[in-house]
């Protein structure tokens, strides 16, 4: 299941940028809003878990239904040569997509017999999925094409029937296989209190951990540049099979992820975060100042920064909300801290870094030219810019040893 869904996802959407520039010549703006879909449906998918998933139907089935829907859409997006009904199927899809990642976990959390043991094993062969993806999309040179939309919308197809398979786990009102009754969920205005994260919104009077969602936030912002862009750039540049040496990144975060348990109680959240931050000033300087030939190793060096970048920030801030949370707003706080980061920031982010691109691009004798030193520069300013703001003014408790793991997200 973890290995399919993840295929899914990193089959397409990390050379979509590169599609639809080179193949359907959309604008940096519409790029960006195509890759703001996602952070829509981040907003709005927690609605769906908990107010249909988590009360009227069972889990497996409605993965199954949202991965059919996702399959039609896919297809579709793959022959729409035109921005409004692209952007409109790629929206669609975000919202059938994203709630199945909360759904994949919730389904394993409820049937392994040691979450916090076997969890991490089953989640890293979606690590190994996303890896696949993208070498099979760059050993193939897919990047411009559509074929990476049609082979995710096959294996959403795949994966629909697959979760039928899947072990059978009721609704939130309805009984587990043991036969125990969950517990009626509130009601009313509680209810959607909660799947807001209002009920985790008094946590932010406290000055240190209002600040430190704020810097999670803003961090999100410039960090889009480099999900929307970063192919694209790579193929501009002429670098061969991009989409395969990019997955790179995703080897160092599965070890970054792994090291984070011994670091957390050693280092605490500030050096982390500081450690984060930092990687991502790094990653964009690289990005910058690397380029065809010899500065490829520049280049490289940015995608292995991947797992500093992501570890170090959003999987610490995971940590920490969920020590800072009392345990009846646990799960609010984190759906809060995920619709301010993966939401809104992604949200705001996608949007600067299409307005930033298309600012720096130009077109002399009709042939578009980025300047691309000129636009990873803008981020890098940006992150370091979140760099000093944190560190002038971010003063936490002492650190405490890490709770389990949370599930990364590529």
């Amino acid at each position: 299941m973890m290995f399919l869904q993840y295929f899914i996802w990193g089959t397409w959407s990390v050379t979509l940028a590169t599609y639809l520039g080179r193949t359907l010549a959309f604008t940096p703006v519409q790029i960006g809003l195509a890759y703001t879909t996602g952070a829509t449906a981040a907003i709005v998918s927690p609605f769906f878990v908990g107010m249909v998933a988590d009360r009227f139907f069972a889990t497996e089935r409605v993965l199954a239904l949202l991965h059919l829907a996702g399959a039609l859409l896919l297809w579709s997006a793959a022959v729409l040569p035109h921005f409004v009904p692209l952007y409109l199927a790629l929206l669609g899809y975000a919202l059938v997509f994203m709630p199945t990642l909360p759904l994949t976990n919730a389904l394993c959390f409820a049937h392994l017999p040691d979450p916090a043991t076997d969890f991490p094993r089953v989640r890293v062969l979606g690590t190994l999925g996303w890896i696949v993806a993208g070498l099979l999309v760059g050993q193939l040179a897919l990047e411009a094409t559509p074929v990476p939309l049609r082979i995710a919308a096959l294996a959403s197809a795949g994966m629909a029937g697959f979760c039928l398979l899947l072990p059978h786990t009721p609704p939130l009102g309805g009984r587990r296989a043991t036969g125990a009754t969950r517990p009626t969920p509130p009601r009313g205005w509680p209810r959607v209190r909660g799947l807001l994260g209002l009920d985790a919104l008094g946590l932010l009077r406290d000055r240190e951990l209002a600040i430190f969602v704020a810097a999670c936030f803003l961090i999100c912002i410039p960090l889009q540049f480099y999900g929307v862009f970063t192919n694209l750039y790579f193929n501009e540049i002429g670098m061969r099979a991009a989409a395969a040496k990019m997955t790179l990144g995703q080897a160092t975060e599965g070890a970054c992820t792994l090291l984070l348990p011994f670091l957390y109680p050693r280092l605490g959240v500030k050096r982390l975060m500081l450690l984060g931050t930092s990687a991502w000033v790094l990653r964009y300087i690289l990005l910058a100042f690397g380029g065809p030939g010899a500065g490829e190793a520049l280049l490289l060096g940015a995608v292995l920064l991947h797992g500093a970048c992501y570890v170090f920030i959003l999987l610490t801030g995971q940590i920490y909300i969920e020590q800072k949370a009392e345990p009846r707003v646990r799960a609010s706080a984190q759906g809060l801290f995920s619709l301010v980061t993966s939401g809104l920031g992604c949200l705001i982010g996608g949007l600067a870094a299409g307005r930033v691109v298309q600012a720096m691009t130009s077109a002399p004798a009709g042939v578009l030219v980025h300047d691309w030193r000129g636009i990873w520069l803008v981020p890098a300013a940006a992150a370091l810019a979140v760099l000093l703001l944190f560190a002038t003014t971010f003063r936490p408790g002492r650190p405490s040893a890490a709770g389990p793991l949370p599930a990364p997200a590529d």
